[in-house]
């Protein structure tokens, strides 16, 4: 089970003008589950994507980012079961099929069409079954389709993930809803994820390219489940611009500063989601570091603890041993990193505990107290480097026997 997150129930997701969902069973990888989800977008509406690093990426997104580069997009197709990646040129041909299909039944350009897909790599996309469910999913649209969409895209999932929130931007209230998915293969450069952010703003092409870089750094790009970087990795932001808010055009105004605000709460929301409902994640970690010399020194310590087996075997046996962290630090690559000069304390929402300072452990510190932290449910870890005023905040999980189960099992 999640660690302290439960779905929102269909009210409580809110529907965003000009966006329409649907899903259907077009038994993809295994009959009888809803695997194929259709977004239709309202002509005028404008999207901007951050996609993977991994050299090995699918060829949904290679397409994506070919159609993304001539804009207007009009719908999203989205598959789970079958990743369509490590399938060369007839996975292209599959994701441009797709796409070709969409289109047909929306009446669009392919061009138009944004494909994805999650699942198992280096097997072939039975695109003719995905095509024959795509009026299942075209009749099922429905602005209410969040809730569904959000159960329809996930794969080792154990709980839908989706977000809503409503702000005040120029004197207009404007509705964000979003949707993820993940719970393995999580790393940043996209960490297996899928994210969709759709709001009914209004904002310039610019600045929303901006926001979804800016929010995926922030969100999807902070955090770590097993240290693994798929091959599909896919963060999309619409913006139909029916909230009939003056348009968003100026980084230094106000209307900015709330509505950025508010997507990046969405992204960290539906980002921390997917730890919480990592694979056989009992704990949900915060690994804050403070005091480095730049953003980037930060993140790699961060990252360092984040991305450690010892560390995260350690949390979830609530193991006192701490000199993992510690070590962790120590190889994170700072190469002028004084030891002598940092504090590490461990913490929860009751007490914190200040592990070491002066290169070693804090006089005061003593295992049970260490112990009793490490037995909550959320933990954070916070280090000071002492050596600036830049900071960066990871989050992960631990690593426990299940979570082993479950890719030994994946594709079976």
């Amino acid at each position: 089970m999640p660690v302290n997150y439960t779905t929102p129930s269909p009210s409580e997701l809110l529907p965003v003008p000009g966006v329409r969902l649907g899903v259907a069973e077009a038994g993809i990888r295994k009959p009888n589950r809803r695997d194929l989800t259709l977004i239709e977008l309202d002509d005028g509406s404008r999207v901007s994507g951050v996609f993977t690093l991994n050299r090995f990426c699918a060829a949904p997104v290679q397409v994506c980012r070919d159609h993304l580069a001539g804009g207007h997009i009009r719908a999203l197709v989205i598959n789970t079961g079958v990743a369509n990646a490590g399938t060369g040129e007839p996975g292209l041909a599959n994701a441009r099929a797709t796409c070709a299909a969409v289109a047909r039944m929306l009446e669009i350009a392919p061009g138009q069409v944004l494909p994805f897909s999650t699942g198992v790599i280096l097997e072939p996309l039975p695109v003719d079954r995905l095509i024959a469910g795509l009026p299942a999913a075209q009749e099922s649209l429905a602005a209410q389709g969040w809730h569904a969409a959000a159960h329809a895209i996930m794969t080792t999932d154990t709980v839908a993930k989706a977000v809503s929130r409503s702000v005040e931007v120029g004197g207009r209230t404007v509705t964000l809803t979003g949707m993820s998915k993940g719970a393995g293969m999580i790393k940043p450069n996209m960490a297996t994820m899928l994210g969709f952010i759709a709001t009914d703003a209004c904002i310039s092409q610019n600045l929303l390219d901006r926001l979804a870089k800016e929010a995926a750094d922030l969100s999807f790009n902070s955090i770590t489940i097993d240290g693994d970087t798929s091959t599909n990795d896919s963060f999309i932001l619409i913006a139909t611009g029916q909230a009939d808010n003056p348009e968003i055009v100026d980084p230094a105004s106000q209307a900015w500063k709330d509505f950025s605000a508010a997507v990046v709460d969405v992204a960290v929301r539906l980002a921390q989601a997917i730890v919480r409902d990592g694979e056989g994640a009992t704990k949900f970690m915060t690994v804050a570091v403070e005091g480095g010399k730049s953003r980037d020194e930060c993140r790699k310590v961060a990252y360092a603890i984040g991305h450690s087996p010892l560390v995260k075997t350690a949390f979830f046996a609530s193991d006192p041993n701490l000199g993992r962290i510690l070590a962790a630090i120590g190889y994170a690559g700072i190469d002028d990193l004084e030891t002598s000069r940092l504090r590490v304390w461990l913490g929860n929402a009751d007490e914190s505990v200040l592990v070491a300072e002066l290169g070693g452990r804090a006089q005061s510190y003593r295992e049970e107290d260490g112990a009793r932290v490490m037995a909550g449910a959320e933990i954070t870890i916070r280090v000071d480097l002492a050596r600036g005023s830049e900071t960066a905040t990871v989050w992960t999980c631990d690593f426990s026997y299940d979570y082993v189960k479950i890719n030994a099992d994946y594709r079976s």
